[in-house]
């Protein structure tokens, strides 16, 4: 779902709206004429239908390098008028009898929009517009009108034949926001939804599909691994990729702190979205759950959001100060009075100090099985709408174990991630801003992304509640000047004309998806060719770092089971926090030294290997000066890598890989006043 609705959208709203703005926070076909030799145009298409007004041969194949090429949007909604109880987002993505039938308002919008409660509540006023779509469009689609449909698989088509090649298809629901909203034609389970989302993402496959002449000749193409997308591309074709974005994956809600969830919950809810195609997702959303903390909202949208975290889990977000330069959006202490009104009597929403930007919550014991199980999978990791605290540890697991399956899809990231994120071999894309805002923060990183050799991309977000680029106006300096090239050279591009209305991004701004070739071609008069060749290098990067998470195998742990001592062993009756503990393969088990500074754990690898990594996983007594050393005999050490500066959590050792039997972890300052403990010490080869 959206990174939120935008931060200078705030208002004083009911508690319906704070619950549902919580979200914002969530076939008849006819002959063509088409020449036999002209694969990208249908044999037959329902007609009427919406205009392409794209002319041209869509590229193919890849470049000299054997890259492919074209553009990425990471964060797309295509079936969100699915979701939320199925009347908040209003209008089909398709529909079997046509155009007229998928592009009409929702019941409660006629006559005049006096009962569009969500649509007052995101773009203000009193939400009376007319709901009338096809033909006429006087309205809707809009870049301001949230509420009704974005994602027309004709508009889809002409950003493919603009140049976009992946598409990630985001499954997304939220089951408080349907709960409280007062229209609904289905129940709020959300796997109820992702499941039925997922299936009608397969159906317009197969819609396009029978316009193509059968299956498998459509542009529209659902793939399930790097390599089927790379053959895709490589025809001229669009790939797209399920992701899921929900509150409350697997059931894992938190209540008073209580997980809702278990261990066996999370891997059937992976295996199920596996089997269903899903190769990204996130794993919270607007609300803390049993998984991992959120990144707030600010202002009066985030005391909104934070009522509803109330109402639906029974705690308020709890802050602290940021241990680094991340933080957490600032909360803030802005009335939200419509909502504050309906809290229990004698409950306030908590006053937030301004240097106490982090959620004290990060990614739980059972968040931490779930990024794993995702691992397991081969499948990439969302971390927009994560804590930073939670994002940390994220980064440290994968870091740890050289995982590059990481994303960002939508700017709702803290930005001092970016460098991590690129030095795993992640993946980064930008909400779709205007052309300046874009291209201003594009120019940003663009030293990160030549380091790193890739590309960018942009999360459109449509159909996601978060507004989305205005027009810059007709008498600007550098408008948009119809028609234009696409970016390859093959294809004319034209306005967009649905219906009676045509679209002209210079004075609509991006209304639908098919704005998106020019709002490009926008960045390109903006921020110049640049930016814009970033963004057509994105489908090949997307592809490179999905490529290596397939590809990743977990390195053997040398350290696993090999006998281990120390100079000391914290006593208790109840447990054993002997040597061993730390090298038994479990986070539930640990060693833990005596109180003081000069303690050391050894391990005998049983042989000589080569060593290049070692990593620490330490509990709350963790070290913040020690050495890793390494020896062959046990007698004489060599430092292979010492810090000053630790900060507990997991750390990361590497180093030029040396021969060693044996591994020693001195610790020479502790960081607490405890003593070292260590859930997990890790050796690997490199």
């Amino acid at each position: 779902m959206s990174a939120g609705v935008r931060p200078y959208r705030r208002k004083e709203v009911t508690v319906v709206s704070l619950l549902l703005l919580v979200l914002a926070c969530v076939l008849g076909p006819t002959p063509s004429s088409a020449a036999a030799n002209e694969w990208w145009v249908p044999v037959s298409r329902p007609a009427p239908d919406s205009g392409i007004d794209v002319t041209g041969e869509p590229f193919t194949g890849t470049d000299a390098q054997g890259r492919v090429r074209g553009f990425v949007d990471a964060h797309d909604h295509l079936f969100a008028n699915e979701g939320f109880g199925g009347r908040l987002i209003c209008g089909r993505t398709f529909s079997p009898a046509g155009i007229a039938d998928a592009l009409k308002d929702c019941p409660e919008h006629y006559p005049d929009g006096s009962l569009a409660v969500f649509d007052f509540i995101t773009k203000g006023g009193d939400g009376r517009h007319d709901p009338v779509g096809w033909p006429t469009f006087k309205d809707w689609p809009a870049h301001d009108s949230l509420t009704h449909q974005q994602n027309y698989y004709a508009w889809v088509e002409r950003a493919w034949r603009g140049g976009q090649r992946v598409l990630v298809n985001d499954l997304v629901t939220n089951g408080v926001i349907c709960s409280v909203y007062f229209f609904k034609d289905r129940g709020c389970d959300e796997m109820t939804s992702i499941r039925l989302q997922a299936k009608m993402t397969y159906e317009l496959q197969a819609y396009v599909d029978k316009m193509y002449g059968g299956t498998g000749k459509g542009w529209f193409r659902i793939v399930t691994d790097s390599a089927q997308a790379r053959e895709v591309i490589k025809q001229g074709k669009l790939a797209v990729i399920l992701g899921v974005e929900t509150s409350e994956p697997f059931g894992c809600k938190q209540v008073l702190d209580i997980a809702q969830c278990d261990k066996h919950d999370i891997d059937a809810g992976l295996d199920e979205l596996y089997a269903l195609g899903v190769r990204s997702m996130f794993l919270c959303h607007k609300f803390d759950n049993a998984l991992c903390g959120v990144r707030f909202d600010s202002g009066s949208l985030g005391t909104a959001i934070n009522v509803g975290q109330f109402l639906s889990t029974g705690t308020f977000w709890k802050t602290e100060k940021c241990a680094g330069p991340q933080a957490d959006n600032p909360i803030g202490n802005a009335a939200a009075a419509g909502a504050e009104a309906k809290l229990p009597a004698g409950v306030a929403v908590p006053s937030y100090a301004a240097d106490a930007r982090c959620n004290t919550r990060g990614l739980t014991d059972l968040g931490e099985y779930a990024v794993r199980g995702m691992m397991k999978r081969k499948m990439m990791l969302e971390v927009d709408h994560m804590s930073v605290k939670a994002v940390g540890r994220v980064l440290d697991i994968f870091e740890a174990e050289s995982y590059p399956g990481v994303i960002s899809s939508h700017s709702w990231m803290d930005l001092n991630w970016t460098e991590r994120v690129y030095g795993l071999g992640g993946f980064i894309a930008q909400y779709m801003h205007g052309s300046e805002g874009f291209s201003a923060e594009a120019k940003r990183t663009e030293a990160l992304r030549d380091k790193y050799h890739v590309g960018y991309g942009y999360g459109t977000d449509m159909n996601g509640v978060g507004g989305w680029p205005g027009p810059r106006g007709a008498d600007t300096a550098n408008p948009v000047k119809y028609p234009f090239r696409s970016v390859d050279g093959g294809s004319l591009i034209d306005r967009q004309t649905t219906g009676e209305r045509t679209w002209d991004l210079n004075t609509d701004g991006a209304a639908h998806y098919g704005l998106v070739p020019d709002w490009i071609e926008d960045i390109r008069l903006v921020g110049g060719q640049d930016v814009v060749d970033d963004l057509f290098r994105g489908a090949e990067s997307y592809l490179g770092t999905w490529g290596a998470t397939e590809r990743h195998q977990a390195a053997t742990d040398l350290a696993k089971g090999a006998p281990a001592t120390a100079s000391s062993t914290e006593w208790n009756p109840f447990t054993s926090y002997a040597p061993g503990r730390a090298v038994d393969g479990s986070r539930d088990t640990r060693w833990a030294s005596g109180w003081s500074d000069g303690q050391w754990l050894r391990i005998d690898l049983g042989s000589t290997h080569l060593v290049g990594r070692v990593t620490l996983d330490w509990e709350r007594a963790y070290g913040k000066s020690y050495r890793v050393e390494l020896s062959t005999d046990g007698e004489n050490w060599l430092t292979a890598w010492s810090t000053t500066s630790g900060d507990g959590g997991l750390d990361t050792a590497r180093f030029a890989g040396t021969p060693a039997r044996y591994v020693r972890v001195t610790g020479t300052e502790r960081g607490t006043q405890w003593g070292y403990s260590l859930y997990d010490v890790g050796v690997h080869s490199g």
